[in-house]
């Protein structure tokens, strides 16, 4: 399990892990938990690696679904509940590395995610209304069914709270299901970087995305889906579109992209230090590739 927030290394410090052990002959896989992206087409805007940067080490988590399909926590354990057997029939070992932490902790934890309630309807219903009147009446509606749940989730964050005031309209205040525990071997490895260094790498990376054609991208995707797909919550698509519609130029974008990055960065660290079990490495260290590879032969002794 490699954490963090975005734009520590995550995915190139997978790879070469991954790229270490199968010279050892151990048939290391990659699986990305990042809730975005699972979406076909969201490629340079989620920092999706590419063929070549996987560099022959086989993926999972990638294009499962189109923007406009739904996906959520409980299909993706899903689909590693699937690739994981067939990664030990290879004798091999999976990486799991993303920032979704959710996912992350439905994995290794065992969240029963089935025992959380679902409805099409009031899901719509829940999400118009945030988006006519903002989160804030809506997270106020939630403290008030379901103070205990509300007082788990960022009332700040339209999503969590869309999510969390559809589950109290359809079962009540209950409390999330209890963890199950993963079954076999796993070890946690998390990646931070000093702020400094971090918020420049945020900004060397929204730049890169924007060379390397985001807003090409995104007009592409405008074409086809509706913008407000949840899918394209993911930073860079709504500034690359401020672009194309003249609302921002491109220097502009990138700096609201990375300020949205690192806001972002933060939550994702909050979330991180509730996780017990990680072994944190500054990425920044020589020393960082070396110590996560050595965790992840612990595992195969």
């Amino acid at each position: 399990m490699i954490a963090g927030a975005t734009a520590t290394g995550k995915t190139g410090l997978a790879i070469d892990i991954a790229l270490a052990l199968r010279g050892e002959g151990v048939a290391a896989e990659v699986i990305s938990a990042d809730s975005r992206q699972v979406f076909r087409g969201l490629d340079i805007g989620t920092a999706k690696a590419t063929v070549a940067d996987r560099r022959g080490v086989p993926h999972h988590g990638l294009d499962l679904v189109d923007p406009d399909q739904p996906f959520s926590v409980a299909a993706f354990v899903a689909h590693v509940a699937g690739v994981l057997p067939e990664i030990a029939a290879r004798g091999g070992l999976a990486i799991l590395a993303g920032g979704t932490g959710f996912y992350l902790r439905a994995v290794a934890r065992g969240l029963d995610t089935a025992a959380l309630p679902f409805d099409p309807a009031v899901r719509r219903q829940v999400e118009t209304g945030i988006e006519a009147a903002g989160v804030a009446p809506a997270a106020a509606r939630l403290a008030e069914l379901a103070p205990g749940l509300a007082a788990g989730v960022d009332l700040h964050n339209p999503r969590r709270v869309a999510r969390a005031l559809e589950i109290a309209l359809l079962a009540g205040d209950r409390p999330r299901p209890p963890a199950l525990g993963y079954s076999g071997r796993l070890a946690w490895v998390g990646l931070e970087v000093p702020d400094a260094v971090h918020r420049r790498w945020i900004v060397t990376r929204a730049r890169a995305q924007f060379d390397a054609g985001l807003v090409d991208e995104a007009r592409a995707l405008r074409e086809r889906y509706a913008p407000d797909l949840p899918a394209f919550s993911a930073i860079g698509y709504a500034e690359a579109w401020a672009v194309l519609d003249g609302d921002l130029d491109r220097e502009a974008a990138i700096e609201r992209d990375a300020a949205r990055n690192v806001a972002f960065a933060r939550r994702q660290r909050t979330w991180f230090r509730r996780e017990g079990e990680i072994r944190w490495l500054d990425h920044t260290s020589a020393d960082a590739p070396r110590e996560a590879t050595q965790v992840a032969r612990s595992l195969l002794a």
